[in-house]
């Protein structure tokens, strides 16, 4: 593949990647929003973000396994398995979904609190900054999004270890990981702003209800 062919197919993906998202990054935002404003500025609802947050104290990192593999795997393949959209063999795929997500909420909420320790657990404007470009230009970049890219081509692979080889070859780098990179910014450079702006045992739990929020979303206004 020349370099002008390499060039074109990035700007393709990237380009399809933004028409594919925007839309549901837009919504999620709002969405996020609406959750930070009733924490701040709604009383009544006090008492649930008092409950949530006294379960993610007391378990911990099993709350943040647990939790991120329902709402990032187990709720968005049972609603994309009911709407036909997952293929066979179905039980590897709801392994995959809530392996994954179990993996990843652990390693989200591991990074959340290694963030703490760095910059404080402040919610002042100059730690929400530093916060959020480390979580979307160096932990996303470099960690989360090869992870998942990869991930997910060995799952469209339908589990077969040569082809997803193969795709990683031919379009990991070039095609791939760039559309996952730059649909992450997309949706999640807000969001996570807004995440930072929660106490630590909540900040989890947003992400989770905005991870499942967009991947429902994300399947109801595309067919792929």
């Amino acid at each position: 593949m020349t370099t002008a062919t390499t060039a074109f197919s990035v700007k393709a993906k990237i380009t399809q990647a933004i028409k594919v998202n925007w839309v549901p990054g837009i919504v999620l935002q709002v969405f996020a929003l609406t959750v930070v404003l009733l924490y701040f500025y709604y009383s009544p609802a006090q008492p649930v973000f008092s409950f949530i947050a006294g379960l993610k104290l007391k378990y911990n990192t099993a709350f943040a396994i647990i939790s991120t593999a329902i709402f990032g795997g187990l709720l968005p393949f049972v609603i994309l398995f009911l709407k036909k959209r997952i293929a066979k063999p179905f039980f590897l795929h709801l392994l995959f979904n809530i392996l994954l997500w179990a993996f990843m909420g652990w390693l989200i909420d591991s990074f959340y609190q290694l963030q703490s320790l760095i910059f404080g657990a402040g919610i002042d404007f100059a730690t929400i900054v530093k916060k959020t470009l480390l979580d979307q230009f160096v932990f996303t970049v470099f960690i989360t999004s090869p992870l998942i890219t990869a991930l997910y081509m060995w799952r469209e692979s339908n589990f077969n270890r040569l082809q997803t080889l193969t795709s990683l070859k031919d379009s990991f780098f070039n095609e791939k990981l760039p559309a996952t990179i730059f649909s992450t910014w997309i949706v999640w450079l807000p969001a996570v702003t807004l995440i930072y702006m929660m106490p630590p045992a909540l900040q989890l739990p947003l992400f989770n209800l905005v991870l499942c929020f967009f991947v429902l979303l994300l399947s109801a206004l595309n067919k792929d």
